[in-house]
């Protein structure tokens, strides 16, 4: 009768290896959902880098697209030169405007030459940045001291702009008619990070249907 006894129970208990199994299976089964919540909080962070990055860019193309398309014709308004260092394109554009969205403030007195351009991030760094270079319009002295800098876009590579000119219904890459505006500019920014430049395009004018 006891042996009997002994006998059930040992039958109802779990073995060594179905206990070494079940070990075995909770382990890969957290190992899985240990990489799946990995892979989902890893695509949350490039996803979150890449919608601040979008929004960076968003801003840059409101905020030039605010001061262009308040220039004035005939004063000088807008000046470009396509430019290349190192075989890279570092084209530069410039203006003339008062207080605004250009010199980033609206407290500034008088006139100023503003230029998108780039520089580096950090004196003998690779690393460039894309900014606004300010000056006082009858400032004709030589010396960074008389400019200030505003930083807009970190770690862009080359610049490139383009102008369309109604006249020849065709992009160029130089503006220097002071008496008209270009009737829109296309920008083109090769970014550190991104194979892919990133591009938009800003209009002057109202364009006809």
């Amino acid at each position: 009768m006891f042996t009997a006894q002994v006998k059930r129970r040992k039958r109802s208990a779990f073995t060594l290896l179905e206990i070494t199994i079940a070990v075995a299976i909770l382990g890969m089964m957290s190992l899985a959902i240990y990489r799946f919540v990995q892979a989902n909080l890893t695509a949350l962070r490039v996803s979150s880098g890449n919608n601040l990055v979008d929004a960076q860019y968003s801003g840059f193309a409101n905020l030039v697209a605010a001061e262009w398309q308040n220039l004035p014709s005939g004063q000088a308004a807008i000046t470009g030169e396509p430019l290349k260092l190192n075989d890279r394109p570092r084209d530069e554009v410039t203006w003339t405007c008062s207080a605004g969205p250009g010199l980033m403030t609206r407290y500034a007195a008088g006139e100023y030459r503003v230029s998108l351009r780039l520089r580096p991030m950090a004196k003998d760094s690779d690393r460039m940045e894309l900014g606004l270079m300010r000056k006082a319009k009858g400032d004709t002295e030589i010396g960074d001291e008389r400019e200030s800098w505003v930083p807009l876009l970190p770690d862009v590579q080359t610049v490139e702009i383009h102008y369309f000119d109604p006249r020849v219904n065709q992009w160029v890459d130089r503006w220097a008619d002071t008496a008209v505006l270009p009737r829109l500019i296309k920008l083109a920014l090769g970014r550190a990070n991104n194979a892919v430049p990133w591009e938009t395009v800003i209009a002057l004018g109202r364009t006809p249907l």
